[in-house]
Protein backbone atom coordinates (compact mmCIF):
# COMPACT_ATOMS: atom_id res chain seq x y z
CA UNK A 1 0.00 0.00 0.00
CA UNK A 2 2.95 2.40 1.11
CA UNK A 3 4.56 1.57 -2.51
CA UNK A 4 1.21 2.34 -4.22
CA UNK A 5 0.81 5.57 -2.01
CA UNK A 6 4.65 6.41 -3.14
CA UNK A 7 3.72 6.10 -7.00
CA UNK A 8 0.94 8.15 -7.08
CA UNK A 9 2.53 10.77 -5.43
CA UNK A 10 5.82 10.42 -7.86
CA UNK A 11 3.39 10.47 -10.83
CA UNK A 12 1.20 13.63 -9.57
CA UNK A 13 4.79 15.38 -8.46
CA UNK A 14 5.79 14.01 -12.15
CA UNK A 15 2.39 15.59 -13.64
CA UNK A 16 3.15 18.99 -11.28
CA UNK A 17 6.68 18.99 -12.63
CA UNK A 18 5.52 19.30 -16.73
CA UNK A 19 2.04 21.04 -15.75
CA UNK A 20 4.62 24.00 -14.86
CA UNK A 21 7.78 23.28 -16.85
CA UNK A 22 6.35 21.46 -19.81
CA UNK A 23 5.91 24.40 -22.15
CA UNK A 24 9.52 25.14 -21.70
CA UNK A 25 10.66 21.94 -22.25
CA UNK A 26 8.59 21.91 -25.99
CA UNK A 27 9.85 25.32 -26.36
CA UNK A 28 13.60 24.30 -26.26
CA UNK A 29 12.71 21.39 -28.65
CA UNK A 30 11.26 23.74 -30.83
CA UNK A 31 14.22 26.13 -30.88
CA UNK A 32 16.50 23.32 -31.10
CA UNK A 33 14.60 22.10 -34.03
CA UNK A 34 14.63 25.59 -35.46
CA UNK A 35 18.16 25.99 -35.29
CA UNK A 36 19.37 22.57 -36.98
CA UNK A 37 17.24 23.53 -39.05
CA UNK A 38 18.66 27.10 -40.00
CA UNK A 39 22.24 25.67 -39.51
CA UNK A 40 21.65 22.57 -42.21
CA UNK A 41 19.99 25.59 -44.30
CA UNK A 42 23.13 27.56 -43.97
CA UNK A 43 25.59 25.32 -44.98
CA UNK A 44 23.12 23.51 -48.25
CA UNK A 45 23.80 27.91 -49.09
CA UNK A 46 27.03 27.92 -48.41
CA UNK A 47 27.87 25.17 -50.64
CA UNK A 48 25.37 26.50 -53.29
CA UNK A 49 27.12 29.62 -53.21
CA UNK A 50 30.77 27.87 -53.58
CA UNK A 51 29.67 25.96 -56.50
CA UNK A 52 28.14 29.42 -58.26
CA UNK A 53 31.27 31.06 -57.29
CA UNK A 54 33.55 27.90 -58.74
CA UNK A 55 31.59 27.83 -62.16
CA UNK A 56 32.00 31.82 -62.56
CA UNK A 57 35.37 31.86 -61.96
CA UNK A 58 35.84 28.44 -64.53
CA UNK A 59 33.78 31.57 -66.87
CA UNK A 60 36.49 34.18 -65.45
CA UNK A 61 39.66 32.03 -66.28
CA UNK A 62 38.57 30.63 -70.07
CA UNK A 63 37.58 34.62 -70.42
CA UNK A 64 41.62 35.32 -69.52
CA UNK A 65 42.68 33.14 -71.42
CA UNK A 66 41.50 34.24 -75.14
CA UNK A 67 42.27 37.38 -73.72
CA UNK A 68 38.67 39.05 -73.31
CA UNK A 69 39.04 41.95 -70.95
CA UNK A 70 35.53 43.00 -70.77
CA UNK A 71 33.70 39.77 -70.31
CA UNK A 72 36.48 38.55 -67.73
CA UNK A 73 36.09 41.91 -65.82
CA UNK A 74 31.77 41.45 -65.57
CA UNK A 75 32.47 38.39 -64.22
CA UNK A 76 35.42 39.59 -62.03
CA UNK A 77 32.76 42.35 -60.25
CA UNK A 78 29.73 39.68 -60.23
CA UNK A 79 32.27 37.59 -58.10
CA UNK A 80 33.32 40.95 -56.33
CA UNK A 81 29.75 41.70 -55.77
CA UNK A 82 28.16 37.81 -54.87
CA UNK A 83 31.14 36.12 -53.25
CA UNK A 84 32.81 38.35 -51.73
CA UNK A 85 34.27 36.54 -49.06
CA UNK A 86 35.13 33.23 -50.75
CA UNK A 87 38.55 32.17 -52.12
CA UNK A 88 37.68 32.53 -55.44
CA UNK A 89 36.91 36.48 -55.54
CA UNK A 90 40.78 36.65 -54.57
CA UNK A 91 42.22 34.28 -56.96
CA UNK A 92 40.04 36.45 -59.66
CA UNK A 93 42.04 39.29 -58.67
CA UNK A 94 45.34 37.67 -59.65
CA UNK A 95 44.03 36.22 -63.02
CA UNK A 96 42.75 39.35 -63.87
CA UNK A 97 45.72 40.95 -62.55
CA UNK A 98 47.29 39.05 -65.24
CA UNK A 99 45.35 39.76 -68.00
CA UNK A 100 45.56 43.50 -67.60
CA UNK A 101 49.58 42.92 -67.61
CA UNK A 102 48.92 41.15 -71.05
CA UNK A 103 46.95 44.43 -72.41
CA UNK A 104 49.65 46.86 -70.72
CA UNK A 105 47.86 48.25 -67.86
CA UNK A 106 50.05 47.58 -64.93
CA UNK A 107 48.68 50.46 -63.50
CA UNK A 108 45.48 48.80 -63.26
CA UNK A 109 47.22 45.19 -62.25
CA UNK A 110 48.70 47.49 -59.69
CA UNK A 111 45.45 48.53 -58.75
CA UNK A 112 43.27 45.38 -58.56
CA UNK A 113 46.07 43.75 -56.33
CA UNK A 114 45.75 46.21 -53.92
CA UNK A 115 42.20 45.34 -53.75
CA UNK A 116 43.78 41.89 -53.09
CA UNK A 117 45.95 42.47 -50.21
CA UNK A 118 43.03 44.87 -48.78
CA UNK A 119 40.40 41.83 -48.60
CA UNK A 120 40.22 39.99 -45.51
CA UNK A 121 41.97 36.32 -44.80
CA UNK A 122 43.13 34.30 -47.75
CA UNK A 123 46.92 34.70 -46.34
CA UNK A 124 48.38 32.44 -48.79
CA UNK A 125 47.06 33.75 -51.77
CA UNK A 126 48.36 36.75 -50.62
CA UNK A 127 51.52 36.36 -50.52
CA UNK A 128 51.20 35.19 -54.40
CA UNK A 129 49.81 38.65 -55.23
CA UNK A 130 51.93 40.48 -52.98
CA UNK A 131 55.07 39.04 -54.84
CA UNK A 132 53.45 40.09 -57.93
CA UNK A 133 52.48 43.23 -57.35
CA UNK A 134 56.46 43.89 -55.79
CA UNK A 135 57.54 42.61 -59.64
CA UNK A 136 54.94 45.31 -61.27
CA UNK A 137 56.40 47.77 -58.91
CA UNK A 138 59.67 46.93 -60.33
CA UNK A 139 58.58 46.97 -63.82
CA UNK A 140 57.07 50.75 -63.05
CA UNK A 141 60.72 51.88 -61.39
CA UNK A 142 58.83 52.19 -57.78
CA UNK A 143 61.88 50.36 -56.31
CA UNK A 144 61.10 51.95 -52.48
CA UNK A 145 57.61 50.69 -52.77
CA UNK A 146 58.88 47.32 -53.43
CA UNK A 147 61.23 47.56 -50.04
CA UNK A 148 57.94 48.73 -48.09
CA UNK A 149 55.70 46.24 -49.21
CA UNK A 150 57.95 43.41 -48.71
CA UNK A 151 60.22 44.34 -45.63
CA UNK A 152 58.67 42.38 -42.39
CA UNK A 153 57.31 39.17 -44.30
CA UNK A 154 58.24 36.29 -43.32
CA UNK A 155 56.91 33.12 -44.51
CA UNK A 156 59.04 30.81 -45.04
CA UNK A 157 57.75 29.48 -48.54
CA UNK A 158 57.96 32.55 -49.68
CA UNK A 159 61.08 34.18 -48.15
CA UNK A 160 63.64 33.49 -50.89
CA UNK A 161 61.45 35.19 -53.50
CA UNK A 162 61.03 37.68 -51.39
CA UNK A 163 64.89 38.11 -50.91
CA UNK A 164 65.18 37.76 -54.42
CA UNK A 165 63.37 40.69 -55.31
CA UNK A 166 64.06 43.00 -52.58
CA UNK A 167 67.92 42.33 -54.01
CA UNK A 168 66.66 44.03 -56.98
CA UNK A 169 65.25 46.86 -55.57
CA UNK A 170 68.16 47.60 -53.23
CA UNK A 171 70.22 47.46 -56.38
CA UNK A 172 67.91 49.73 -58.20
CA UNK A 173 68.29 52.11 -55.68
CA UNK A 174 72.34 51.78 -55.11
CA UNK A 175 72.44 50.22 -51.94
CA UNK A 176 74.43 47.49 -52.99
CA UNK A 177 75.09 46.63 -49.61
CA UNK A 178 71.55 45.79 -49.04
CA UNK A 179 71.09 44.12 -51.86
CA UNK A 180 74.19 41.51 -51.70
CA UNK A 181 72.20 40.89 -48.58
CA UNK A 182 69.37 40.44 -49.52
CA UNK A 183 70.95 38.18 -52.22
CA UNK A 184 72.58 36.24 -49.97
CA UNK A 185 69.14 35.52 -47.76
CA UNK A 186 67.71 34.22 -51.06
CA UNK A 187 71.24 31.86 -51.69
CA UNK A 188 71.43 30.07 -48.87
CA UNK A 189 67.16 29.58 -48.64
CA UNK A 190 67.23 25.88 -48.62
CA UNK A 191 64.08 26.11 -50.23
CA UNK A 192 65.51 28.06 -53.28
CA UNK A 193 64.72 26.95 -56.72
CA UNK A 194 67.99 26.02 -58.59
CA UNK A 195 67.38 27.54 -61.37
CA UNK A 196 66.14 30.46 -59.72
CA UNK A 197 69.82 30.70 -57.17
CA UNK A 198 71.85 30.39 -60.59
CA UNK A 199 69.98 33.69 -61.33
CA UNK A 200 70.50 35.56 -58.65
CA UNK A 201 74.37 34.03 -58.20
CA UNK A 202 74.56 36.08 -61.23
CA UNK A 203 73.07 38.87 -60.17
CA UNK A 204 75.15 39.24 -57.04
CA UNK A 205 78.31 39.10 -59.09
CA UNK A 206 77.40 41.99 -61.07
CA UNK A 207 77.25 44.10 -58.17
CA UNK A 208 79.77 46.62 -57.71
CA UNK A 209 81.39 45.61 -54.31
CA UNK A 210 81.00 42.22 -55.71
CA UNK A 211 83.43 42.74 -58.45
CA UNK A 212 86.27 43.78 -56.45
CA UNK A 213 85.82 41.07 -54.16
CA UNK A 214 86.23 38.44 -57.66
CA UNK A 215 89.16 40.91 -58.66
CA UNK A 216 90.67 41.18 -54.98
CA UNK A 217 89.93 37.10 -54.96
CA UNK A 218 91.82 37.07 -58.18
CA UNK A 219 94.94 38.91 -57.68
CA UNK A 220 95.36 36.84 -54.43
CA UNK A 221 95.62 33.46 -56.89
CA UNK A 222 97.41 35.40 -59.18
CA UNK A 223 100.20 36.69 -56.72
CA UNK A 224 100.67 35.00 -53.24
CA UNK A 225 102.04 36.65 -50.78
CA UNK A 226 104.60 34.17 -49.96
CA UNK A 227 105.60 34.05 -53.86
CA UNK A 228 109.57 34.21 -53.63
CA UNK A 229 110.62 36.80 -55.56
CA UNK A 230 112.40 36.78 -59.02
CA UNK A 231 116.19 36.83 -58.66
CA UNK A 232 117.87 39.89 -59.97
CA UNK A 233 121.19 39.65 -62.31
CA UNK A 234 124.75 40.30 -60.67
CA UNK A 235 125.88 43.55 -61.44
CA UNK A 236 129.31 43.19 -63.36
CA UNK A 237 132.18 45.22 -62.07
CA UNK A 238 132.95 48.16 -64.40
CA UNK A 239 135.76 47.66 -66.38
CA UNK A 240 138.21 50.39 -65.76
CA UNK A 241 139.92 52.76 -68.44
CA UNK A 242 143.27 51.38 -68.05
CA UNK A 243 141.94 47.62 -68.31
CA UNK A 244 140.15 48.26 -71.18
CA UNK A 245 143.39 49.67 -72.69
CA UNK A 246 145.54 46.80 -71.77
CA UNK A 247 142.77 44.24 -73.26
CA UNK A 248 142.74 46.25 -76.32
CA UNK A 249 146.69 46.21 -76.64
CA UNK A 250 147.02 41.97 -76.00
CA UNK A 251 144.37 41.80 -78.77
CA UNK A 252 145.92 43.69 -81.33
Amino acid sequence: MNELLSEKEQLEQMRAWWSENGRYVIGGIVIGAGLLFGWNQYQESKLQGQVEASGLFESLAGHVDDGNLDDAQVVADKLAADYHSTSYTAQSKLAMARLYMDKNRDQDAVDVLNEMLAMPGHDELKHVGRLRLAKILLYQDRSQEVIDLLEGQDNRAFAALYADVLGDAHAILGDFAAASDAFRRALTDPLQNQNDRVLVQMKLMDLPQADVAVTNATDSVAKPADAAPKAQPEAQPEARPDEAGAEIEGVE
